[in-house]
């Protein structure tokens, strides 16, 4: 599983024209789940959003995670996270999961991380969504569950 933390000072995702998750300062976070994931993967990349510290404490240094700060997360699923463009101009997806399983270990992160007492809003799995987000910092994390990275 791969994921992209986003430290933003806000974030929202459309549909169709209307806003179906949005949240003020937080983590916005880009999921991708790969053929192979598991429910170990899920809980792994959940507890990296909870806990990582990204966020900045009194001395301006990153040193407080999501949980400590009491902020939101917006969690979105983006398979293309597993496109390959090693070859040609288009990239490949056969490394993504099928839709229903990426769909429920997708659930599985937003579920784990709002389990931790963090209000989660979510897109929505499959729809062609309108995200908009103003980095803060930037800071950008790239997670992967296998640890290739």
């Amino acid at each position: 599983m791969r994921a992209v933390v986003q430290r933003v000072l806000e974030g929202k995702v459309e549909v169709n024209g209307a806003v179906v998750g949005a949240i003020q300062q937080g983590l916005h976070v880009l999921v991708g789940v790969h053929k192979d994931d598991s429910v170990e993967d899920a809980a792994y990349i959940a507890g990296k959003i909870a806990n990582m510290r990204i966020f900045e404490d009194v001395d301006g240094k990153m040193n407080l995670s999501l949980l400590e700060v009491g902020r939101s997360a917006l969690i979105v699923s983006q398979f293309t996270l597993y496109g390959d463009a090693r070859k040609g101009r288009r990239p490949g997806f056969s490394e993504a999961a099928s839709g229903e399983f990426a769909d429920q270990l997708y659930r599985e992160v937003c579920e784990q991380v709002a389990g931790e007492g963090i209000q989660v809003e979510r897109g929505v799995f499959g729809a062609e969504m309108k995200v908009t987000l103003v980095n803060d910092g930037p800071v950008t994390i790239l997670l992967d569950s296998t640890r290739a990275f």
